[in-house]
């Protein structure tokens, strides 16, 4: 039986091959997944590792607010007298401050220069050798006085930037002008992914990112024979409260974590489209096994008549699919070395550069390749394997074997029924419990579509008839196109079920993508009266902008209202919340928001107005008092004056700058909302990036700037699903493809007598070719259909947080969807089409 089982697998090469390909497309992207993510994060640990090389034991702030009787926010910089401590204590050998922040650097071009997220700038902070252990120079000196600037040797590389040259810098807003001094190398981790990193002295360091004298981390050195462990017992003891230390093998260790809990997610994803990959390529594994069976009929009943059990037949097909999810493992584990070698150059390409290192394929990822191909192909023949050892050896070699029975298609009807009935019922009450319910959607989605495909056969046999208008206009090839696609329902349910999971997929992503644009460009529309907002760029937008800014665009004639939001920590009820200050007097002007109660009028002194959410959860009313601790450790209490609509925005407590402003340690704004005479304009626009000296790091924004900028990110997103999704569609055209080639071949003589009969070979290669499109077609409407539904429960979930969030369904891409159904049925129908009509008439006559 095992050799019986080698044997047909080799003869029929050409049809397991796509059902090879099928299961390899789905490993590939596994083992891919697996590749680029182990890599990615193997390099990232390595260079971390490096990073903390020089490390024995860091220093960082600690608070010790846990009990509410400390100051709000983060806790207090590290001083000169922690980092004189440190250096005297036994064991250890150097203790060096360090200092950091963001800063953004401009190509000779005006551009911003290193990526957005890790722009950074720190201390040279020279030891007893007047050299900086972390940094190695290769060219020029140390910076030494304000005005002075080194670079990292990768940025001065992409800025084409050489010692003695001028570059011009931004630390929170004002444009400085620096003197490159130095160029050094670094182990950086942000450095080596694309990252810049600008070193100052220490005085002007401290000046930027802190205050004279403090420090954000102290790292010391350990001695020659004292352990990090040691060096951090004698730390502990002279260290103030608000101070901790941990060894700098505890801090690699915890980044390597972190580092791989972030790879994790990306994981995850790219893995969860690999199974949808895999599912997708069962139909056509199921199918395929389904039919070689079937043609195998009289082969199998002779088998059992010569003594093979129906355990024994059974094995062999499954020993047949064995050998095919072998085949599959290996060549899916050999392309994903290559898939996870090409997404890190893809990577590198867009400017993310990642750090060097080898490619990281190991045991898990060889073992799980291997264990999917062979345990998903198995799985998938297992049934079919199991349906023909069960057909009477009589009845097999007599070809009277019974099609399924009227029984067995009203139990898969009613189980198809339930389960579709169940799944809707899920998806719905998922849909109005907001984020609580997404695991009940999720749940209910994939009960929904195994319903649905349970459902396919019953389904196929309306909606294919309904395109009987147009077949008739083909004539008889159109004809016989349609009642071929009905002959057999459950094989064209199984290969268009294949298709409808990815256009689901693609059509729900879609709908809900422009869905959510839709809602944040009305939110924006909605939300701010001001035509402009002015705010550092970088990843996030989120980086602290000097309050000069806003005085600078306060003196510009063209300017009629402007008002700073600036945010400063507090503790309110036991709670850390933050307080946001704005101009009370142009307030009103600058944003639109709906008030339950009260209003921004007279929004001055210890007045406030809060949002509804935030109201209903402390249960504060009109005139409410609330006792705040600032920032400062000083106490307070805020009047409700009033309670408006919170949205992504805008929202939380709100007060005049004027109050708040004397509780912050370091004044600094978020953003700075402006309103220009006339309303927006590309003069406005660049009169105001002129005023604020072209900086790169800035960004000038109006509402439809604002809507594009997080559209982008949509878009981005969308379009990787799409490259992912293709993949699922890749699949179901082979399917498309192996169920046309093995049709053709059952109905060898059948074409052989519609030949016969006058239909010509054009006429033929017309009826395979429509049949594969109403095939593919029928999916198509499946797909959307459920597509639709998805995004539309998701839309009425994501509506509990986003109010201004609007149902948008994107015709003209379901349309170009729909004709991409179409196209696949097309080019699926190729091959199958051709070798249909290449058939000798007599030869298939004869054919058994």
């Amino acid at each position: 039986m095992f050799r019986t089982a080698l044997r047909n697998v080799l003869a029929h090469k050409a049809r397991l091959l796509m059902t090879t390909l099928a299961v390899l497309l789905g490993v590939a992207f596994v083992s891919g997944t697996l590749v680029f993510t182990n890599t990615i994060s193997d390099a990232y640990q390595k260079s971390s590792e490096k990073g903390f090389s020089g490390v024995d034991v860091a220093i960082t702030p600690h608070s010790d607010s846990d009990d509410n009787t400390g100051k709000p926010g983060e806790a207090p910089r590290l001083g000169q007298r922690v980092l004189d401590r440190a250096a005297q204590v036994p064991g250890a050998a150097s203790a060096t401050g360090t200092v950091s922040g963001y800063t953004a650097l401009s190509k000779k071009n005006g551009d911003l220069l290193g990526s957005g997220f890790s722009n950074l700038g720190g201390n040279y902070y020279p030891g007893k050798d007047g050299k900086d252990p972390r940094y190695t120079l290769t060219d020029g000196r140390a910076p030494k006085a304000a005005g002075e600037v080194a670079l990292d040797a990768k940025s001065a590389g992409r800025g084409h930037y050489a010692v003695g040259d001028t570059i011009r810098v931004s630390v929170d807003g004002p444009v400085r002008k620096e003197k490159v001094v130095g160029v050094f190398t670094t182990d950086d981790g942000n450095v080596a992914a694309g990252g810049s990193l600008a070193l100052f002295d220490t005085p002007t360091a401290q000046r930027l990112f802190a205050k004279p004298g403090q420090f954000d981390e102290i790292d010391v050195k350990a001695a020659a024979g004292t352990s990090q462990t040691a060096l951090k017992s004698a730390i502990d003891k002279v260290l103030p409260k608000e101070a901790e230390a941990e060894t700098g093998q505890k801090l690699a260790d915890d980044q390597a974590e972190q580092i791989k809990a972030s790879m994790s997610g990306m994981q995850t994803g790219m893995l969860v489209f690999a199974g949808i990959a895999l599912f997708v390529g069962i139909f056509i594994i199921a199918n395929t096994f389904t039919m070689l069976v079937a043609q195998r009929t009289r082969e199998l009943a002779l088998l059992r008549a010569v003594g093979a059990t129906r355990r024994q037949v059974t094995r062999s097909v499954l020993i047949e699919a064995t050998v095919v999810g072998i085949i599959a493992g290996v060549t899916g584990l050999a392309a994903g070395v290559g898939i996870g070698a090409g997404l890190r150059s893809l990577l590198n390409s867009t400017g993310a550069t990642v750090p060097d290192g080898p490619l990281v394929v190991d045991a898990n990822t060889v073992l799980l390749s291997m264990a999917v191909g062979i345990v998903v192909t198995v799985l998938a023949a297992w049934l079919p394997g199991r349906r023909a050892a069960k057909i009477p050896p009589v009845a097999a070699m007599n070809s009277v074997h019974a099609p399924p029975s009227t029984r067995g298609l009203v139990v898969r009807n009613t189980i198809g029924a339930i389960l579709a009935a169940g799944g809707i019922a899920l998806v719905l009450a998922g849909a109005g419990m907001g984020t609580d319910g997404k695991g009940l959607m999720g749940t209910g989605a994939a009960v929904l579509v195994i319903g649905v495909f349970v459902l396919t056969p019953l389904l196929s046999r309306p909606l294919i008839a309904a395109a009987a208008p147009v077949l008739r206009l083909f004539g008889m090839p159109g004809k016989l196109a349609r009642q071929n696609a009905v002959r057999n329902p459950r094989r064209t349910a199984a290969t268009a079920s294949a298709l409808m999971v990815g256009l689901t997929l693609i059509t729900g992503m879609t709908v809900i993508a422009g869905s959510v644009q839709k809602g944040i460009d009305k939110m924006a529309t909605d939300a701010l009266k001001s035509d402009y907002v002015v705010s550092m760029g970088g990843f996030d937008g989120q980086r602290p902008l000097s309050p000069d800014v806003a005085r600078t665009i306060g003196k510009m004639p063209e300017v009629t209202a402007y008002s700073p939001l600036r945010q400063s920590a507090s503790r309110i009820d036991g709670d850390s919340e933050f307080l946001t200050g704005v101009d009370g007097k142009s307030i009103t002007d600058l944003v639109n928001v709906d008030f339950a109660q009260g209003s921004f009028a007279g929004l001055s002194g210890n007045k406030a107005v809060v949002d509804d959410k935030m109201a209903k959860s402390h249960g504060w009313k009109l005139g409410s008092s609330i006792p705040v601790t600032y920032e400062d450790g000083r106490r307070g209490t805020l009047t409700v004056q009033g309670i408006y609509t919170g949205n992504e925005m805008i929202r939380g407590i709100m007060l005049d700058s004027g109050t708040l402003t004397p509780h912050m340690s370091t004044v600094t704004d978020m953003q700075v909302m402006v309103k220009t005479k006339g309303g927006p304009s590309e003069e406005a626009k660049d009169a105001l990036k002129k005023a604020l000296g072209e900086n790169p790091a800035i960004q000038v924004q109006n509402k439809q700037d604002i809507s594009d900028g997080i559209a982008k990110f949509f878009t981005l997103m969308l379009n990787m699903l799409y490259g992912l999704l293709g993949m699922a569609v890749l699949v179901a055209v082979l399917g498309v493809i192996n169920t046309l080639a093995m049709s053709v071949f059952e109905r060898s003589q059948e074409i052989g007598m519609l030949r016969a009969i006058g239909l010509d070979r054009r006429g033929i290669k017309r009826m395979v070719r429509l049949e594969s499109l109403v095939i593919s077609l029928f999916g198509g409407v499946l797909g959307l259909g459920l597509g639709v539904f998805f995004g539309w429960a998701a839309g009425e979930m994501i509506a509990n947080g986003m109010p201004t969030y609007e149902l948008v369904l994107p015709w003209g891409r379901m349309a170009v969807f729909l004709l991409l159904a179409a196209l696949v049925g097309v080019l699926a129908a190729l091959w199958p089409a051709r070798r249909a009509a290449k058939l000798n008439m007599l030869a298939a006559i004869k054919a058994e």
